[in-house]
């Protein structure tokens, strides 16, 4: 299921993810579902490619996600 916007991310992540990260979470996602269209295991796999996607230009530091240095 593609996310049209950041409003329609599950609320966890919209709680814990700055806007920017948000983002960036939400065209991997869509990427990945859509590269990864005949798998019975996509969504799976889009939300991995999505957080390694976050993870390259935001870290967790004192429990909140910030942008790399």
């Amino acid at each position: 299921m593609p996310y049209a916007s950041n409003a329609d991310l599950p609320a966890n992540l919209r709680d814990i993810l700055p806007m920017h990260a948000q983002d960036i979470f939400r065209a991997a996602f869509n990427n990945a579902w859509h590269d990864h269209g005949d798998d019975s295991e996509r969504e799976a796999i889009a939300h991995r490619i999505a957080w390694a996607a976050v993870k390259r230009r935001y870290r967790k530091l004192g429990g909140r996600w910030v942008e790399k240095d």
